[in-house]
């Protein structure tokens, strides 16, 4: 492996300014404005794939955006590895907390500034080059098949088809995945868990145009209060979510997975600190990373309803609404939990209104095993970069695709993340940095090594 160490080294200036190229495509797959930016965004990293020699590079049309797809076959001996990621990112919104343009990538402070800098372009794009160094050096242990698709940031809604359609081209051995992040960039860490997703839109309905305040406030039904009182009731002082049989399948963790949790480095303080807020809240009886990771959880994620512009109008609004997501663990099932929320939700609300649930994706969660070869090799690569072996970590994110991957294609999936809880993704600011751009390039072939080998003995 050591000239394709070489090899990376060499090219580093290239790879990110490659990276930088492709951050400056806006493919935002929530808002049709930009479905052509899509396509663009696949067709770039087509032409890229077929540059460092893939082979079968395909734009596979679905009823939403293409998935990209190509292989690499070196061996009918050799084990294969099914490389997933995602070239679609979220919306930049709100523009004006960027410090710089969100589509055109800056470097401050060894950082690269962008959206989809760490979801999930540049951990992507680690995946292309780490494949790239191993075809230039003829150092490819393992036979390799890529998967990006351009949907992820919506549900991934057409993937499940993909999947079925294309079953027997996916065959592989492992799903590697680099949509996570480590503990520190001096605390590597593998991803072992994800929460599954429930994710909603509620309309609450009063009379059937906004009212003069004046007129009519305290006579007529605000839906705006309304929706806001109903949302508060969905926690009680314990922020224990209310909701009858929420909790009914939720995993119980035992004390010493709980123990072993919580010696994961964590400074409160700090945490507070970098978030620029005065105290936490949560579930009571469980620390933060316990919270964020083993528990389910419910957030509004937006809300709005009446007037919203500059100066005052008086209105007593006709609708108000909001998007609310839930949080999912091991055993909770994200139909079962939309339906008990729908349901609860239309329950609580006064006879002056009238109550809409729109489910929108939602996806299993999913637990990977840490005693299986898949795993060992991802810890043997980080080991050997790091120099140090990563922490088993349960992340609070969900990436249902997860889920999908085993039960369509019986594969299991290794989390091979390299980004920080700190990279703002999804949030104004969004970055990644160099350190971790390059060490999960130099991560990936040491991955394809351990895992060739311990499949061999």
């Amino acid at each position: 492996m050591q000239e394709v160490q070489n090899y990376i080294q060499t090219n580093q200036q290239r790879f990110l300014d490659e990276l930088l190229d492709f951050l400056r495509i806006p493919s935002i797959s929530a808002d049709t404005k930009y479905k052509g930016d899509v396509l663009k965004a696949a067709e770039w990293l087509s032409a890229e794939l077929t540059r460092i020699g893939m082979e079968g590079v395909e734009i596979v049309p679905t009823k939403g955006h293409p998935i990209v797809y190509a292989e690499k076959q070196v061996d009918p001996s050799y084990p294969t590895i099914l490389i997933y990621g995602h070239y679609d990112v979220q919306p930049p919104d709100p523009l004006d907390l960027w410090h710089s343009p969100p589509f055109e990538p800056v470097i401050k402070n060894e950082k690269i500034y962008a959206r989809g800098a760490c979801d999930d372009k540049g951990q992507l794009y680690m995946h292309v080059k780490a494949v790239e160094s191993m075809i230039a050096t003829g150092e490819m242990p393992c036979n390799v098949k890529v998967m990006f698709e351009g949907e992820e940031e919506v549900g991934s809604e057409n993937l499940g088809h993909f999947l079925k359609s294309y079953k027997d081209r996916l065959s592989a051995d492992v799903i590697l995945v680099s949509d996570t992040s480590i503990i520190a960039n001096d605390v590597p860490s593998i991803t072992t868990g994800l929460r599954g997703l429930s994710y909603v839109e509620v309309e609450v309905t009063g009379p059937n145009i906004d009212l003069h305040s004046g007129v009519y406030g305290g006579a007529v039904g605000n839906p705006a209060n309304i929706l806001c009182t109903m949302i508060a009731s969905l926690h009680d002082e314990n922020r224990h979510i209310t909701i009858p049989g929420f909790y009914d399948d939720v995993e119980i963790v035992s004390d010493e997975e709980r123990k072993q949790m919580n010696m994961a480095p964590f400074n409160e303080e700090e945490y507070k600190k970098d978030l620029d807020v005065k105290d936490l809240m949560g579930e009571k009886g469980y620390t933060t990373l316990e919270r964020t990771s083993i528990r389910p959880t419910m957030e509004v994620n937006g809300i709005w309803g009446g007037y919203i512009g500059e100066g005052a109008k008086t209105v007593l609004p006709s609708k108000a609404s909001a998007k609310i997501s839930m949080r999912l663990v091991p055993n909770q099932d994200p139909d079962k939990i939309t339906k008990l929320f729908s349901d609860h939700f239309k329950s609580i609300a006064p006879p002056s209104v009238k109550v809409k649930v729109t489910p929108h994706h939602g996806g299993q969660p999913a637990v990977t095993p840490t005693d299986t070869i898949e795993y060992q090799a991802a810890s043997k690569a980080m080991e050997k970069s790091f120099g140090k072996a990563p922490l088993p970590q349960r992340s609070g994110g969900s990436i249902p695709i997860v889920a999908l991957f085993e039960q369509v294609l019986g594969v299991k999936t290794v989390l091979l993340g390299f980004g920080l809880d700190s990279d703002a993704i999804h949030s104004p600011n969004e970055h990644y940095g160099l350190f971790n751009f390059y060490k999960g390039i130099e991560t990936i072939p040491y991955y394809f090594m351990y895992y060739a080998e311990m499949k061999k003995s």
